[in-house]
């Protein structure tokens, strides 16, 4: 999960780098470095802590030459520290390597190493790299980087730098991302596309098993054998703009903000009139069509989108649903045959329990259904077929405007299944469609509030434990609601189906434990009106999310908001908005830094 950035050209390499990794910051931040070769040699600083901190190192310091690698670090092995930053060097400093993944095999090489000399000054895994290139190296970079990463065992994405040849950079990838930039005169490396989107829309995406040579004014990709690739180049559509805050004090908040467009966005591409287009891909579609079971596989946010994709699909299409945390479903012996469709659930694409799952399904011969956000993912590429969620780039940790386009595409997957199969009508599919156009405009009613909602944290900011209570298809909204809450202000939250909390939960509730209570009007909002009294009962707090306009709920709730009326099957989309404000609100008179929460990084890359 960390991130990692390369520049040789012309441009003030320093800058280059630093500003990449502020892009990729997201991906890790116990600590960062850089490493640059210099006309004297290799040059490296590194400083745990937040990027910032590597900036007070290099004040007033330029660094003088062309080519330059970076890394921001998610620890995984080694706590955080000045020596186990990145990058590591060899016994010479003469080889420099920036490493994200996890390299199985470590000790055993490194007490190989060690025995013939090497030594190490760190706890990493990732330190054997440099040692094992500077142990192969005889004259020629890339062959002794092509001889070590035969050696390595586990995942990996490497940058490589060396005083020996001042005019390469390397890069190679095996289950880590990892794309090279094609610029006019420089090229660059990065794990993600924030990092080079302002220098360059020409892409190309390293899939696994090979290996990047980059000069300033040109490329060469292998494979692991040495054997040369030849590799198409994309174009990024992204805006330089999507990456920055433009006024908004995080990115959190910005990307809250941005959901109205991006439903909108969505609608546009996959409802014309009222047909839905998702399925225009006449494989997929009887694909699907043939299908006894659909088994969703995902994890954190997304896995709560597949809960309610579970309950979409199955209550229009009637098709049999499962959901699997990815972690889970990849290590047990699912039962699964040909007539099982996987459905895999990213917003990176690069989820490492998700695309193991992707894995496990296609050895198994099944065919794999992918929703995600980022185009040319490892998921994307690796699934049959790929339905995109268009949420652009999704900068804070904490997913927001991600979940609810998931949420969106499942319900129009569930709504052009239900009509192909027969199971609603023309008439039925209308009067969704229109439900659905209006959905944009009932996220920005909410939004419209988000004063009384920084005003509602501002009364509940000093509580350590929250408990989230939903039912139905609004269970995956407490279950989210809660996690926001957690990620980002560090607060003990806890999400139930509201039936269940009188079987052990309902012994947590007291003056201290506010209980959140997702009840808008749906089928089942009787039934958990019942269980909001029984919290009543017991002198608990209620703060409730309910429909505008419901009289009842008010009456025994502390606190209220009120959500626009929406049909049942919409009510998650709608829903969730307040809970990830009052997350964010809490999150920021909490003081915590709302975009980067502790021991989290946005794509969990690693296991």
């Amino acid at each position: 999960m960390c991130g990692i950035v390369g520049y040789i050209g012309n441009k003030d390499v320093g800058s280059v780098v630093l500003v990449g990794l502020e892009k990729l910051e997201y991906r890790g931040y116990d600590s960062a470095g850089i490493a640059a070769v210099e006309k004297d040699g290799l040059f490296v600083k590194k400083k745990m802590g937040r990027l910032s901190n590597l900036y007070a190192l290099l004040e007033n310091r330029r660094i003088d030459g062309h080519i330059a690698i970076g890394h921001t670090r998610w620890a995984t092995h080694g706590r955080p520290s000045d020596e186990n930053a990145h990058p590591h060097t060899d016994c010479k400093n003469q080889i420099a390597v920036a490493h994200n993944g996890i390299i199985e095999n470590f000790k055993e090489l490194r007490s190989e190493l060690e025995s013939k000399g090497h030594k190490f000054l760190s706890e990493t895994d990732s330190e054997v790299i440099p040692h094992l290139i500077e142990e192969y190296y005889d004259g020629s970079l890339f062959d002794a980087v092509l001889k070590a990463i035969q050696r390595l065992e586990g995942a990996f994405a490497i940058a490589v730098v060396s005083s020996l040849e001042p005019d390469v950079l390397i890069g190679a990838r095996k289950d880590s991302p990892l794309i090279v930039g094609v610029g006019d005169g420089e090229m660059l490396l990065a794990s993600d596309i924030p990092a080079i989107v302002s220098h360059t829309h020409r892409v190309i995406i390293l899939d696994n098993g090979e290996i990047a040579v980059l000069k300033k004014d040109g490329y060469q990709i292998f494979d692991f054998n040495g054997q040369k690739r030849e590799k198409a180049v994309t174009i990024v559509d992204w805006d330089a703009k999507s990456v920055e805050l433009e006024g908004f004090p995080h990115f959190m908040l910005k990307e809250i903000f941005e959901q109205p467009h991006v439903i909108e966005a969505n609608l546009h591409q996959y409802l014309r009139n009222n047909e839905f287009m998702l399925l225009k891909d006449t494989n997929l579609r009887r694909l699907l069509m043939n299908k006894r079971s659909i088994l969703i596989e995902a994890c954190g946010t997304s896995f709560h989108a597949g809960m309610v994709g579970r309950y979409l699909i199955e209550k229009l299409a009637k098709i049999d649903t499962r959901v699997e945390f990815a972690s889970e479903f990849r290590y047990r012996e699912p039962v699964i045959d040909q007539n099982v469709l996987i459905m895999a659930i990213s917003q990176s694409g690069e989820t490492a329990d998700t695309l193991a799952g992707v894995r496990l399904a296609k050895e198994a011969g099944l065919e794999v259904l992918s929703i995600v956000n980022v185009r040319d993912s490892s998921i994307a590429r690796e699934s049959d077929y790929v339905i995109y969620t268009n949420a652009g780039p999704e900068i804070g940790v904490a997913s927001t405007k991600a979940y609810t386009a998931q949420i969106l595409i499942l319900t129009l997957l569930a709504l052009e299944l239900a009509v192909l199969k027969g199971h609603i009508t023309e008439e039925d599919a209308k009067g969704y469609a229109d439900e659905l156009r209006l959905l944009p405009g009932r996220l920005a009613q909410i939004l419209e509030k988000d004063a009384q909602i920084q005003h509602l944290a501002e009364k509940y900011y000093n509580f350590n434990n929250f408990m989230f209570l939903g039912r139905g298809i609004n269970y995956p909204t407490a279950l989210e609601g809660a996690l926001k809450l957690k990620e980002i202000s560090y607060i003990h939250a806890t999400g139930y189906a509201s039936g269940e909390m009188k079987h052990g939960p309902i012994a947590l509730v007291d003056e201290n434990m506010p209980v959140v209570f997702v009840n808008p009007k749906t089928s089942v909002y009787e039934k958990a009106l019942s269980n909001m009294k029984e919290i009543e009962a017991r002198g608990g707090r209620i703060i409730s999310v309910v429909t505008e306009g419901d009289e009842k709920a008010p009456e025994i709730s502390t606190d209220v908001f009120y959500i626009p009326k929406t049909d049942e099957l919409l009510t998650p989309i709608v829903s969730i908005v307040p809970l990830q404000l009052f997350a964010y609100h809490v999150a920021v008179l909490r003081g915590c830094d709302v975009d980067k929460p502790r021991n989290l990084a946005k794509s969990v890359t690693v296991e």
